[in-house]
């Protein structure tokens, strides 16, 4: 039964990411959470089910000219420290205090998604010489690493949405660079979860179980990516992630059951109220779904033939 849920799960944070560009592992995170499996084996699973759509990920946008040399190993280094660190005191953790610190930080997360889609943020037009910054990309990668371990996944919206909201650099080579980063930064944290959870601690199963479903997800969710309306969607998945994860992330605050209970509620329905108001907006613009397709699936799409040149 945890092999099947494990399966779904992996499929729909797959439809998900290919969708929205990011998403697989705060997503799959969540879900899996809420089936009652343990934090450490939450984040490993995700991890370790990573290891080759990372990889691959980060082949495509090489070969589609969106890395920066400069970028990655500025990225990777620190990323890679952060998520063996995070990897290490998650397994290092019991379950009781492990799951309100991993629900705090996806609630956290999914607020970052909820804010990415709610607000379009425009990068540096293509063309722009990035440059990058050793004292802004350290830290930055030090802080993703050590919140993808810890939380199952976050890379991606806390890594990319940072530096695309700069607008120092084109969005295509942001994402590629932090794709390609990103490898480095799964490969370390499944080596901190081997080390503190040793060979016995790791559900074979169930990590195959995830791959297996994001796997069968791709092609489909690859024909969906920009034809959806990813404003919609990713406001309905932020708020998927808050729910999910607000609950054991306020009895962490301490907050008694009625507060939880009136929290909760006040939080659904604002989440309902924006999700609404992205359709109104959608069906008044026509349905036009290339308005709401943020700059990451753009970039997806370029992978398939290439970098689109510039315009004359």
């Amino acid at each position: 039964m945890d092999a099947i849920l494990a399966g779904i799960t992996g499929f729909l944070a797959q439809m998900v990411d290919g969708a929205l560009g990011m998403g697989y592992g705060i997503t799959s995170a969540s879900l899996l959470l809420a089936t009652g499996a343990a934090p450490a084996v939450v984040s490993a699973s995700v991890n370790f089910a990573q290891l080759g759509t990372t990889l691959a990920s980060g082949a495509s946008h090489w070969r589609a000219g969106n890395v920066d040399r400069r970028f990655v190993p500025r990225l990777a280094i620190p990323g890679g420290i952060g998520a063996l660190t995070g990897a290490t005191v998650l397994s290092a953790l019991s379950t009781s205090a492990a799951r309100p610190v991993m629900s705090l930080l996806l609630v956290t997360l999914g607020t970052v998604v909820l804010i990415r889609f709610l607000t379009r943020r425009i990068g540096a037009p293509e063309g722009t010489t990035p440059a990058p910054r050793s004292r802004v990309l350290g830290p930055l990668g030090l802080v993703g690493g050590f919140v993808s371990a810890t939380g199952g996944g976050g890379w991606g919206p806390v890594v990319t949405s940072t530096l695309l909201s700069t607008g120092r650099t084109a969005p295509r080579t942001v994402i590629g660079s932090v794709s390609a980063s990103e490898f480095v930064v799964t490969v370390c944290a499944s080596v901190g979860f081997l080390l503190g959870l040793g060979l016995g601690g790791f559900p074979i199963l169930l990590i195959a179980a995830l791959m297996l479903g994001g796997v069968l997800a791709a092609p489909i969710a690859a024909r969906l990516a920009g034809r959806l309306p990813a404003r919609i969607l990713g406001i309905a998945v932020g708020g998927l992630i808050i729910t999910l994860n607000i609950s054991p992330a306020l009895s962490a605050l301490g907050a008694g059951s009625t507060l939880t209970l009136v929290v909760q509620a006040v939080v659904s329905a604002t989440l309902l109220g924006l999700l609404a108001v992205a359709v109104v907006r959608h069906r008044r613009q026509g349905g036009r779904t290339h308005v709401e397709v943020p700059l990451e699936d753009t970039v997806r799409a370029e992978d398939a033939d290439g970098p689109v040149p510039a315009k004359a």
